[in-house]
């Protein structure tokens, strides 16, 4: 069962996050979480205005909370007490991100929700962003969700999850919590492995061929039957799975399977390191979240866990 008791969502007062709004309101609703409205206030006059007069940093937020939300019909229940339970905060700091990872660390956040910034560009929204250094830096899930215009406040569909996994343990646990909100939505899974022909074939044989299919030409079929078996070692919820091999650069491909299949959601682990490495959040997934259509929630192979994991895959996890 999936543990969700407090979601933060980060967002600032314009129109580019109203779906993660949305998001983040369904999610609360459906798991009768907290839901904590972060606004970090990062204008460059923000903390020379500290000695203004004007009303309580808290009231204001809420305030202004409140009536972007009542603007949005889709969510008509966001204020009813007995519905939701939402915390209003307003930090003023010159590094958001900071704000960000703070709070959620301080307030024992399950799950972060934030959407991606105009004005840093739709395309570069890791690079460089506030959005790249919280997955990066977050010891929780954290949930990115790109803006889709007009429609981008109304209430998430989630039919079909993608899970991408390259049969290490860190991969195992993204389809662990991918089977538990899949259950919650009532959705179907596509466990998608993509073979890289041209790498040292590490995972399935020995020896360095010019190609993974030279070492071993039914790589496809023997990939698809530990995928198969993936899916039944693997708890939780008895939600449809569809297994899915392709080859090609394993970046790409997801992508390009995430819109091929309509996805909803893409659930994958970042294979980010702890200690001073910070392997940032990985390449491969830095790709996918900067470039899928869908909302992308990424969890890191040694941080905090929404779902249990197996005792056997968790030893796997810790690192060395």
């Amino acid at each position: 069962m999936m543990r969700l008791r407090h979601i933060l969502l980060a967002r600032d007062f314009s129109s580019c996050s109203e779906h993660a709004l949305a998001c983040a309101l369904d999610l609360a609703q459906r798991m009768d979480a907290t839901l904590h409205v972060l606004y970090a206030d990062t204008r460059h006059d923000a903390l020379l205005a500290l000695d203004e007069p004007q009303m309580p940093v808290g009231e204001k937020a809420r305030d202004v909370i409140r009536r972007l939300l009542e603007q949005d019909e889709s969510v008509p229940l966001a204020f009813d007490p007995g519905d939701l339970r939402v915390e209003h905060v307003m930090t003023r700091d010159v590094a958001p991100a900071r704000a960000i990872l703070t709070y959620a660390q301080e307030h024992d956040i399950d799950l972060i929700v934030m959407g991606t910034h105009g004005r840093r560009g739709i395309r570069r929204m890791l690079l460089g962003s506030v959005a790249r250094e919280v997955v990066q830096q977050a010891r929780c899930p954290v949930l990115t969700v790109r803006p889709r215009g007009r429609t981008s406040s109304a209430p998430p569909s989630i039919q079909r999850l993608l899970v991408p996994v390259d049969f290490s343990a860190h991969a195992r646990a993204a389809l662990v919590h991918a089977k538990a909100l899949a259950g919650l939505y009532g959705a179907s899974i596509d466990l998608l492995h993509v073979i890289e022909e041209y790498v040292h074939p590490a995972f399935y044989t020995t020896g360095i061929y010019a190609s993974i299919y030279d070492a071993t030409p039914d790589i496809e079929q023997k990939s698809r039957e530990v995928l198969q078996q993936l899916v039944e070692e693997t708890p939780g919820p008895d939600v449809p799975v569809a297994v899915h091999v392709q080859p090609g650069r394993a970046a790409d491909a997801i992508v390009q399977e995430a819109d091929a299949l309509g996805s909803d959601l893409v659930v994958m682990s970042t294979h980010g390191l702890t200690g001073l490495e910070h392997f940032l959040i990985g390449s491969v997934a830095e790709h996918v979240v900067q470039s899928v259509e869908c909302p992308v929630f990424t969890l890191k192979p040694f941080g905090k866990m929404l779902v249990p994991i197996p005792q056997s895959q968790a030893a796997e996890q810790q690192p060395a």
